[in-house]
């Protein structure tokens, strides 16, 4: 069980978790924030906690999108979103073998590093089974904060589940309880007529 304590940096996954997962995509006009992301930013910043993003961007390596077309999405969440501390951006796909893209833990390590914090001080926040495993992988505190595409085995098998941004910032910036799987009430549960995993 982690230590009740404020971690030392979040770490976001960004499609599905800080913007809407647009597939492989690299065009900065169709980057919309996650309801709550601006929101749930602005107080971890205020709150001092160092803030980045850990992404596979696999349409790289599959010749969808080019490097640049991914910068200048990057620059519209931060422009949206507002500055991150540290970016670690995995290009690679799943055939390449890489130890940075998620769900091993290259990214989660890097950006810790980046930000000279241990990934065990670390929380990673994202919306699939994957972030889960590389935050386990590199012994930082995963939570999971599903959307209607989660599947429900991801779900099952995370230790935390909150039930969007605003209940992670609570969990993190107070004396967190024992990882509890999110409310029924949430909409994408309802949505999905889950009332319990």
């Amino acid at each position: 069980m982690f230590e009740k304590r404020r971690p030392g940096a979040v770490l976001f996954d960004r499609d599905g978790t800080l913007i809407k997962d647009v597939p492989y995509n690299g065009d900065p006009r169709l980057v919309e924030p996650m309801p709550g992301a601006i929101e749930a930013l602005g107080r971890l910043r205020r709150a001092d906690v160092p803030v980045a993003v850990v992404t596979n961007q696999s349409g790289v390596a599959k010749g969808l999108l080019s490097p640049d077309e991914m910068d200048q999405v990057n620059a519209r969440v931060e422009e949206l979103l507002g500055p991150f501390d540290a970016w670690a951006i995995c290009v690679h796909d799943d055939a390449d073998g890489c130890t940075c893209r998620k769900p091993a833990p290259g990214l989660v390590i890097r950006a810790a590093a980046v930000l000279d914090v241990s990934p065990r001080d670390c929380v990673v926040v994202g919306d699939i089974g994957r972030d889960m495993e590389a935050a386990r992988a590199a012994g930082a505190r995963g939570i999971l904060v599903p959307t209607l595409q989660t599947l429900e085995v991801e779900i099952a098998q995370a230790v935390e589940v909150a039930e969007d941004l605003a209940d992670v910032v609570e969990r993190v910036l107070s004396a967190p309880e024992a990882p509890v799987a999110a409310a029924s009430s949430a909409p994408w549960a309802r949505a999905m007529g889950w009332s319990r995993w």
